[in-house]
């Protein structure tokens, strides 16, 4: 019987969301944007952000008494923010945040000098990507030696919102969840690959501890528990309340997939990172490059306005699009790894040259694709029973029509939700149960699941796997061997 706040800062703002200890109902929220420039030149994300920006959005976000009586915060954040901070405490340089394309070719370098993707996917369960901690250390190393050689001490920016919390204690804290997409923490061992911060860094750095889930980071000088703090994909996982035999697909401009699994999975193809959850569990996930951008690139090739106009024409069309079948690479792709090339368009008969056809088609090829990547866990032994299908694209009826046959399985459709948030919330709603000894450390607490769409595959699933084979034949005759098969 108390309350609790989760808060999640994302790229662009920080929410907060203030819950009810046992049922998990959201009973107050608050909001503010990050005091961020946008990048010279326009467009996009900046790379590089002072992190007080984060506590000033922090501190708005929180204002007019949003947190009175709250007893526990959890804070989930951004991930792949990397803040190097001095033997002092204080930041060297601003945050280096996103998805860095400058630091490519760092990650190509790390690979090379650690002996290719296969050691890394042993080493610490990912292949190098140029979002990734590690990569950014490499990138500080070559383009800011003086930088990298101030360079002691290494936070996310989750770990840096609870130290700042907490006053920047002496002690600094993580959790498996963070730690699991540095590139220099490995789930499989639980342990920190320091030798990893040197091949990046050039040198050492203190890393911070990797506590339990369900543990203190601390207490404020005012008597607030601060929960341990995870990243935002880790929390809003557990914001869902996934378990095992759910999985999550995203459909943003790229698409992923994640599934709860009870151990980690390394990957020799470098397709599945292996990162933990925020209970202890796993998280392994596997990234396209194409998902909703295949669909918005659509609707401009047939003059639609917007989404809603392209699952409105492709509902007019059938189950496999009259033979049309489109591989959506438009950008090449992760999974399966084909970095170079485009999208391919088959099938085109006289018949097939409609509108409508090539509509569905899209849906239907952008789904094939997560259902590709959904392959590449069930190949590693990841049940899938559930499906949770998250982003505004779907609730697009083309889209809801097609999953459930296209995927095998359940398709659950929650509603809009601050789900990082909400997970975050959780997680401190745990710490304080453990702290006054109502809860098991083993055992989060049962929070009510979301409102949610529930569709079954029913009849459609030999019509489903039948478009499946379909897409299936066009990528082994355009792309032989891009599984491995």
């Amino acid at each position: 019987m108390g309350i609790v706040a989760g808060l999640d800062s994302s790229p662009d703002f920080t929410r907060i969301v203030v819950c009810d200890t046992d049922t998990g109902a959201v009973l107050r929220q608050g909001y503010a944007p990050h005091p961020v420039d946008a990048p010279e030149g326009g467009g996009g994300r900046p790379s590089d952000v002072d992190p007080q920006a984060w506590l000033l959005s922090l501190g708005e976000a929180a204002g007019g008494g949003l947190l009175e009586g709250v007893q526990a915060i959890g804070v989930s954040a951004q991930q792949n923010a990397l803040i190097p901070l001095d033997a002092q405490g204080g930041t060297v340089r601003p945050a280096l945040v996103g998805s860095d394309k400058r630091a490519q070719v760092a990650a190509a370098d790390l690979i090379d000098a650690l002996g290719g993707r296969e050691a890394w996917a042993q080493a610490v369960g990912c292949v190098p990507q140029a979002g990734q901690p590690v990569t950014k250390l490499r990138w500080l190393a070559k383009n800011e030696p003086e930088n990298a050689r101030r360079t002691a001490l290494l936070l996310q920016a989750h770990d840096w919102l609870v130290w700042q919390l907490l006053g920047r204690p002496v002690r600094r804290t993580t959790d498996r969840g963070g730690a699991s997409g540095t590139g220099y923490w490995s789930a499989a061992t639980g342990a920190y690959r320091p030798d990893l911060v040197e091949l990046a860094l050039g040198h050492q750095a203190i890393l911070p501890e990797v506590i339990g889930p369900a543990d203190a980071a601390g207490t404020t000088p005012e008597g607030l528990l601060i929960s341990t703090g995870t990243g935002e994909t880790m929390a809003a996982a557990f914001g869902l309340g996934i378990g095992l035999g759910d999985a999550v697909v995203s459909l943003g401009a790229s698409g992923s997939v994640m599934a709860v699994h009870p151990e980690a999975l390394a990957d020799q193809s470098g397709m599945i990172t292996s990162l933990a959850d925020a209970t202890g569990m796993h998280l392994p996930v596997v990234t396209t490059l194409n998902a909703v951008r295949a669909l918005r690139g659509t609707a401009e090739l047939l003059g639609l306005q917007d989404l809603e106009g392209l699952s409105e024409l492709a509902m007019k069309s059938t189950p496999g699009a009259h033979g049309l079948v489109l591989l959506p690479y438009l950008e090449g792709e992760r999974t399966p790894n084909l970095p170079h090339t485009a999208g391919t368009l088959a099938g085109l008969r006289r018949e097939s040259m409609k509108p409508e056809h090539l509509a569905r088609a899209a849906f239907e090829g952008m789904l094939c694709g997560l259902a590709d990547a959904l392959d590449v866990l069930r190949g590693r032994g990841v049940e899938v029973r559930r499906v949770f299908l998250l982003g505004p694209a779907a609730e697009l009826p083309a889209v809801q029509a097609a999953a459930p046959s296209l995927f095998g399985a359940q398709v659950v459709v929650p509603q809009p939700a601050d789900y990082a948030a909400i997970g975050a919330a959780r997680q401190a709603a745990w710490a304080l149960g453990v702290s006054q000894g109502t809860l098991d450390p083993r055992t989060p607490p049962a929070w009510q699941g979301p409102a949610a769409q529930v569709l079954e595959p029913g009849e459609d699933l030999a019509v489903g796997q039948a478009v499946r084979q379909q897409f299936t034949s066009v990528r082994e005759q355009t792309h032989p061997g891009a599984f491995g098969s």
